[in-house]
């Protein structure tokens, strides 16, 4: 399939193993840890583009594009793309399917080593938390130290935000939307229902059922019990009414009658040809163990995050209403951190985060968009003392590909800088001295102003790099023009 506008045209999954167990919360640990994963866009030289989309309960790593032979896009093919809200010409998205799961990562159905057979009930139990710990694997194997952002509905707003206080340093924004920091007794009941109406279908053969012969009745009950709560009351009342299907009046008897029966039952037969039951019961039982509280206290929860955070709640959602998204708000104001929240209005119910791809675009657009100069920069970067010689300027330069030196006092605040060009000119005019090639006007940038006027602020004098300071000019970073061209592009 080519490439049409505003897709990213044909994906393809694909996969890693790890050899090296992962411990869980429970104690246990697994291994070998096979991690289905798709990617879009382009990583950055600096690897500092790259986007974590977070999938719900029932997803995949398929989020964007198609798959060859299909027609169907992935989950999210509405807010990922050229030009959406996740641009791909500016970042690199990234999906995994959850372990746990059933579409390629490790979960119950998967070949357990020790034995030869699917692990089944084998399968360790695991939590949001241990989901994240895999994708972190995934991340550390492609290279990347922070993420741009990680961002995801429902269950994948909960590993968004897990990931916020589990690796407080490898993630600059969170994106979290109609999702909650901690399952409620409401939110744990269904799931619970849900978990029952497999448990009792003989077929389930206490969760040794052979591949072909799954308890497909009872997945089908749980799957329409769930789907309830997707919805709400007036896009049932505006979908389906009290429409009969297929019939002019009412038969008396039990058979399916009601337009919303008949939608039920054909969500939950497509669901049976997708999904294993094994993985639905260890999935709700990882969200009914989610509770990001410290204490009883979600403010405790968020005290080390690090990041910004974009909180979206639909107006609708009774399974996750809003008041649970303002709760997280509340929690991270209380620690002081960055926090925009958003209200989508609609009527889709918690399907909404799926559905209203234009309020969507336009909000997390508008998030990401909103740069400052933390969320660019480069870190770690190389030094030079003062009293160093040009020499030593030169080669620390070769040795780590860098055209821009910071040069530091004794007392380690920023001095002055050293580039490439001034080492050229020091070897034509036969300098001897660093003091006769540094630049002590030294133009800075500070890691809360927004990148589009540092940017301005470069283009006015023509340089290429700002050393990042802190309030005691201190080097904490530096931003180049090409991070800049990369991450924000037309957006400037």
């Amino acid at each position: 399939m080519s490439k049409m506008p505003g897709s990213v045209g044909t994906t393809r999954t694909e996969y890693v193993t790890f050899s090296e167990p992962l411990p869980l919360d429970s104690g246990a640990v697994l291994s070998p840890v096979t991690i289905a994963y798709e990617t879009y866009g382009r990583l950055n030289r600096e690897k500092s583009n790259a986007i974590l989309i977070c999938h719900a309960l029932s997803g995949d790593a398929h989020a964007a594009g198609y798959h060859e032979g299909e027609t169907r896009p992935g989950w999210w093919d509405g807010v990922i793309g050229p030009g959406k809200a996740f641009d791909t010409d500016r970042y690199f998205v990234i999906c995994s399917n959850v372990i746990g799961g059933c579409k390629g990562s490790t979960g119950p159905s998967s070949i357990n080593p020790a034995t030869g057979r699917p692990y089944a009930l084998e399968f360790p139990v695991i939590t949001v938390r241990d989901m994240v710990r895999a994708q972190k694997r995934l991340i550390d194997h492609l290279g990347i130290n922070c993420l741009a952002a990680v961002a995801g509905g429902s269950m994948g707003g909960m590993q968004a935000l897990q990931w916020s206080v589990t690796y407080p340093e490898a993630v600059r924004k969170v994106i979290a939307i109609a999702t909650t920091a901690r399952s409620t007794a409401q939110q744990i009941a269904f799931n619970e229902v849900g978990r029952q109406a497999i448990m009792a279908d003989p077929a389930w053969a206490g969760g040794a059922y052979p591949a072909d012969r799954p308890p497909v009745q009872g997945l089908r009950l749980a799957r329409m019990i769930g789907h309830i709560t997707y919805l709400s009351d007036g896009a049932m009342r505006e979908k389906f009414g009290r429409n009969l299907q297929g019939r002019s009046s009412v038969g008396y008897g039990f058979s399916t009658e009601f337009q919303v029966e008949s939608y039920l039952h054909h969500q939950g037969e497509t669901f049976t040809r997708r999904f294993d039951a094994n993985s639905y019961l260890y999935i709700t039982r990882a969200l009914d163990y989610f509770d990001l509280a410290v204490d009883d206290s979600l403010a405790a929860g968020f005290a080390g995050a690090k990041a910004s955070f974009l909180v979206v709640s639909v107006s609708s959602d009774w399974l996750y209403p809003p008041y649970q998204s303002e709760e997280i708000v509340n929690a991270l104001a209380a620690n002081g951190i960055p926090v925009h929240y958003c209200e989508i209005r609609s009527n889709y119910g918690h399907d909404g985060f799926l559905l209203e791809y234009g309020q969507l675009n336009y909000i997390i657009g508008t998030f990401l968009d909103h740069l400052l100069v933390r969320d660019v920069m480069e870190t770690g970067i190389p030094t030079i003392v003062e009293r160093a010689s040009i020499h030593d300027a030169s080669r620390i330069m070769i040795e780590n590909g860098v055209n821009h030196l910071p040069v530091l006092s004794e007392k380690g605040d920023l001095a002055g800088i050293v580039t490439s060009w001034d080492i050229a000119k020091a070897v034509a005019c036969d300098y001897g001295s660093l003091d006769e090639i540094m630049s002590r006007s030294v133009v800075t940038a500070a890691p809360d102003e927004p990148v589009a006027e540092v940017a301005r602020r470069m283009e006015e004098r023509s340089i290429s790099a700002l050393p990042v300071v802190d309030a005691d000019r201190r080097v904490i970073g530096l931003i180049s023009s090409d991070a800049i061209s990369t991450l924000i592009g037309r957006c400037t």
